[in-house]
């Protein structure tokens, strides 16, 4: 199943992942507060730092829509 997961890091910004399938998303929720969030993706290895709360949205954000 692919969505779009949603990363709030420590810095104050907002990370969104788009078309990520939901292994991802669970392998990102599991490093919640460490201090290297490491995931794949295709097959590349991001560091996304310090990552606290993700969320999960089981489709595709509709950015026309206003968020």
């Amino acid at each position: 199943m692919k969505g779009t997961a949603i990363l709030y890091q420590e810095n104050q910004k907002v990370t969104v992942i788009e078309n990520v399938e939901y292994s991802v998303f669970e392998e990102i929720k599991a490093q919640c507060g460490c201090s290297h969030c490491n995931c794949k993706i295709e097959n590349k290895v991001i560091n996304f730092g310090s990552v606290s709360p993700v969320f999960w949205h089981e489709e595709e954000v509709d950015w026309d829509y206003g968020y």
